[in-house]
């Protein structure tokens, strides 16, 4: 194995490790600054010697063993002679000796606590939003500064002051590292799963830049939504998220047409589809009604892409159903955009005046002034109703408001068609 391809191995080793080495720090140290600077110790040490002594059997355990031995390093070399941290030196060591002839044991024992905890401090709410995206990513999913800020096309040193911000933050807030219980549970739990399905959201439809699909952060969330489920089996809103995500990622393939345009969800050639990513999806959303309970608002978005993946064709789509869920999620979860949703699927099961008639109350909703969708959905009614000019006006401003590339040229094209239907 050639130098470059070590350096590729240790970069899918570090992607699938990372977390847990990091977390099982965390556990040890409890502080996750630290504990990523363990690990970060650890990785440069593997990138030293793993090309010249060659991959380990259990890379995972070779970096948390590294890791430790650096803890201890790090403790004696600040002379850290306090009670406390004799104690934390003491079962430090007592827990490298007992476990160094089997690392295995050393890098699995409480793995599973140590990730879900680690996901419950990445994602608290002491963070902003863009914080807790931010933190997720690095520590959990593995990506570097410079991934993520391509990813969300931000400048690396703001990603890099949000990721320091955020360590500091729950430092000085002194978070515990536990998972919380009760109606604290609850809220935090929210604060995960609105994470990993925003950056879910950023990859399956790109806010700007020319792509429309940024794989990479689809392949992320999905990978967090499916080892919180496993850490997490008995929440139903856990399973009803990865559903909504394994189905909507099963269609990327024919989202996109050949020259990189967006192709409308109707128009999809449904054979494309991933279909095992649909029969996944449809086993997560019945793993989700089978722990019963009021449906949370991913089970029911679930349930309207199941809607979608259960018709072989656009024209056997259950609109009805559909627009009943989106009746439930509004009632649970009052938002324009859901109410918009709504009106699309209205349109579709009573016809585009139906929908029209609810989009129309939209229009004086101040958190929809710049939403690209709002425009465009309507614009789509008034083609239908046979009210082209203001169609076009519409698709136009819709448009103008949209800040990706591949949406604005489809938004444009849908006038010019518009236009030209007119003559």
């Amino acid at each position: 194995m050639t130098a470059t391809d070590t350096h590729r191995a240790i970069d899918a080793v570090w992607r699938i490790e990372s977390a847990k080495v990091i977390a099982g720090l965390t556990r040890i140290v409890r502080d996750v600054g630290l504990a990523e600077d363990l690990a970060q110790d650890a990785l440069l040490a593997a990138l030293e010697k793993w090309p010249e002594s060659g991959i380990p059997d259990n890379p995972g355990a070779w970096l948390m063993g590294t890791a430790r031995h650096r803890a201890i390093d790090i403790l004696r070399r600040d002379k850290l002679l306090d009670r406390k941290h004799e104690q934390l030196t003491h079962e430090l060591k007592s827990d490298q000796e007992s476990s160094a002839p089997d690392l295995d044991a050393a890098i699995d024992d409480h793995v599973g606590d140590d990730l879900l905890r680690l996901m419950f401090i990445s994602c608290h709410p002491v963070l902003s939003t863009e914080a807790r995206v931010a933190l997720t990513l690095r520590l959990l999913g593995g990506l570097t500064t410079v991934e993520i800020a391509r990813a969300f096309l931000v400048p690396e040193p703001t990603i890099a002051q949000r990721i320091v911000r955020a360590k500091r933050a729950l430092s000085d807030a002194k978070v515990p590292f536990e998972v919380p219980r009760g109606d604290e549970l609850q809220a935090r739990l929210s604060s995960v799963l609105e994470v990993i399905y925003l950056v879910f959201n950023e990859g399956y439809l790109a806010t700007a830049g020319d792509d429309l699909i940024r794989p990479t952060l689809c392949e992320e969330a999905l990978r967090l939504g499916r080892i919180l489920a496993e850490l997490a089996p008995s929440e139903a809103e856990v399973h009803g998220l990865v559903s909504l995500m394994e189905i909507q990622a099963s269609r990327t393939r024919a989202r996109i047409g050949p020259t990189g345009e967006p192709v409308l969800l109707l128009d999809q050639d449904r054979s494309r589809w991933d279909h095992m990513l649909v029969r996944r999806g449809l086993a997560a959303l019945e793993r989700a009604e089978r722990l019963g309970g009021s449906a949370g608002p991913y089970q029911l978005q679930a349930a309207i892409a199941a809607c979608h993946a259960r018709a072989r064709v656009a024209s056997d789509t259950d609109w009805p159903r559909i627009a009943g869920l989106y009746a439930q999620l509004a009632a649970i979860v009052p938002s324009p955009v859901v109410e918009l949703n709504r009106a699309v699927a209205v349109g579709m099961a009573l016809g585009p005046a139906a929908g029209l008639q609810i989009a129309d109350q939209l229009t004086s909703e101040p958190t929809l002034k710049s939403y690209h969708l709002l425009p465009s959905v309507r614009g789509d009614f008034l083609a239908k109703l046979g009210r082209r000019e203001e169609a076009i006006a519409e698709f136009t401003r819709a448009a103008s408001l949209t800040k990706n590339e591949r949406e604005r040229s489809l938004l444009l094209g849908r006038a010019r068609s518009t236009a030209s239907a007119d003559t």
